[in-house]
């Protein structure tokens, strides 16, 4: 498990084996390896993680590749085979956590269940990502994040009303459950550091079960409630934040603002801004409530205004009013955003072979420990004999 220097961070000295494979369990390893963990990455044979493959391609790797593997070891090792188990087994019993994104009962059918893994190390945290969690009537169902989205309330809000609901645009599924994976990690990490004793050296270790609808279901926010105390099943709304006004998408002459004038005081200073006094002074809209009730005739105020201006004239304006407001980015306009650039969200990095690519920086941002990228995304098998001879193992360096 030694087989790079160690790496600074909040998470410096922890080691981790991850053997899940595309978004989910990835993403949640990606976190903890930007904070200094000891990420060890266990790849099949032959293509190795399917996500090496997806979307667009540099001389056969994707792009993604490089920022979801980044701080990571490839170890190539074929988990349906009993010796490489074995070898698996020997790391996790080095290590503080091991992460899957497999389908409920495929590590119990390696013999890699939490309850054999904790026997020889005690200590251990598992997180465990899938469709629907480790137990319940769906345990063994097919779960994908698109599937999960749907589930948890998401896909049904995210269209226009009348229209198919669309997706997002990104994997928000899957990186909700990484997130919440993480957290529930840190979670259990703390627990461990409570719960040391001669009887366990380490701490007490645990399980972290997240299911990918549940992760979705957790962010719903008033969804559930709504229904259960009015009847009320929330529908599609396109732009708007329903109950919630004025918060919308706003045509000007040369594309689209999104304007937030919510809060009492900046519905306000929106108003004088757009000059509408009258609204702005309308004692009926003093609050959430009256607006709600009247949000149609203040999206055409707004409106009004935008559309004879354009996008720079209309942030200029209600930027001095102090309310918020934006453009809608492309990725080149976070490309060439300065305050991308000046917080360090955009890196530069050189891959394995030799490309000069630009990549999301590191968040959060820790003011005593921030988190690096200290090593580009491994090439497939790259570390397999390396951190194998640490553990006195001989292997062939052909992935």
């Amino acid at each position: 498990m030694n087989a790079s220097p160690p790496k600074a961070g909040a998470l410096a000295g922890l080691k981790v084996v991850e053997l899940g494979q595309l978004i989910a369990g990835p993403f949640a390893t990606k976190t903890l390896a930007d904070f200094g963990a000891e990420v060890i990455k266990i790849e099949p044979p032959g293509a190795g993680d399917p996500l090496r493959q997806w979307r667009l391609l540099h001389n056969g790797t994707s792009v993604w590749w490089q920022v979801q593997s980044r701080n990571k070891q490839s170890v190539v090792l074929d988990l349906r085979q009993a010796d490489d188990r074995s070898i698996v087994r020997r790391l996790i019993d080095e290590a503080d956590i091991v992460v899957e994104n497999f389908k409920p009962g495929t590590m119990e059918g390696w013999g890699l269940s939490y309850e054999e893994l904790s026997a020889t190390n005690p200590g251990l945290l598992m997180l465990r990502i899938s469709g629907y969690g480790q137990s319940g009537p769906y345990r063994d169902r097919p779960g994908f994040g698109v599937v999960a989205e749907a589930m948890g309330g998401l896909r049904h809000l995210t269209a226009e009303p009348g229209r198919v609901p669309v997706r997002v645009g990104v994997s928000i599924g899957d990186t909700l459950a990484s997130l919440h994976g993480a957290i529930g990690l840190l979670m259990a990490l703390h627990h461990r550091s409570q719960t040391v004793s001669d009887e366990a050296p380490k701490g007490r270790g645990q399980v972290v079960d997240v299911a990918l609808y549940e992760a979705v279901f957790n962010c719903m926010e008033s969804l559930l409630p709504e229904y259960s105390a009015f009847g009320v099943v929330r529908e599609p709304a396109g732009s708007s934040l329903p109950g919630i006004a004025p918060s919308n998408v706003y045509a000007c002459r040369d594309g689209h603002v999104l304007v937030a004038g919510n809060g009492d005081s900046i519905f306000r200073r929106l108003m004088t801004a757009i000059a509408r006094d009258d609204l702005a002074h309308d004692p009926q809209l003093a609050g959430n409530t009256g607006r709600v009730a009247r949000v149609a005739e203040i999206d055409a105020a707004i409106g009004d205004f935008t559309a004879r201006r354009s996008v720079a004239e209309v942030l200029e304006a209600l930027t001095a009013a102090q309310v918020p407001a934006g453009r809608i980015y492309t990725a080149k306009d976070i490309a060439e955003d300065p305050h991308y650039r000046a917080r360090g969200m955009i890196e530069r990095i050189t891959t394995a072979d030799g490309l000069t690519l630009e990549v999301p920086g590191i968040v959060p941002r820790l003011s005593l420990t921030p988190g690096r990228i200290a090593s580009a995304a491994p090439t497939l098998g790259e570390h397999t004999q390396a951190v194998l001879a640490a553990l006195g193992v001989k292997r062939d360096a052909t992935p």
